[in-house]
């Protein structure tokens, strides 16, 4: 499992694409499945925030924070809604952490204030940052797009153990 950092690193292109499909409305958009404890699939939607420090979800009390905090297995969807290109979309799947250090808090933080031009609900302040840890990305085109065909794009990050690991992820076609 890899940061979103080091996947920007390994994969530009992909990580571009997943970028533009989560901030297509100028917003990070997306739904989030979780793991109930009797281990049935929850969905939410959420406002992903991509910045300097990776990926990032600030969630409020509630279903999903215990869900991730008990099992941190997750996936990330965004979905294109307007045709002609609605079944288009990126999905990130892996592990969530809790975020402690307060360096990269400030940074999250910051972001979703860039987002929003400083607006923001009440209990911002006070929500826990989970970091969305990358297992494996799918990017799904209806039409070709730059160096993607049109159809799936599979990328593991097998063999990234850490930053400066000479070993390659597949990217499956």
């Amino acid at each position: 499992m890899i940061t979103w950092t080091q996947f920007e690193r390994h994969q530009p292109a992909l990580a571009d694409a997943g970028r533009s499909q989560f901030y297509q409305f100028g917003i990070g958009l997306g739904f989030l499945a979780t793991i109930r404890r009797d281990g049935g699939p929850r969905v939410h939607p959420v406002c992903p925030v991509i910045s300097p420090a990776g990926l990032h979800l600030l969630i409020g009390a509630g279903p999903k924070q215990q869900d991730l905090r008990r099992d941190g297995r997750y996936a990330l969807h965004s979905e294109t809604c307007p045709p002609p290109r609605h079944d288009d979309g990126f999905a990130v799947i892996g592990r969530a952490r809790e975020v402690t250090e307060a360096a990269t808090a400030g940074v999250v933080r910051r972001q979703v204030l860039a987002e929003r031009d400083g607006k923001v609900w009440p209990g911002f302040d006070d929500e826990p940052i989970f970091e969305l840890g990358i297992e494996r990305c799918l990017l799904m085109l209806t039409q070709a797009d730059g160096p993607f065909p049109a159809g799936p794009t599979i990328w593991k990050a097998q063999g990234i153990a850490a930053p400066g690991s000479k070993a390659r992820p597949d990217i499956v076609i």
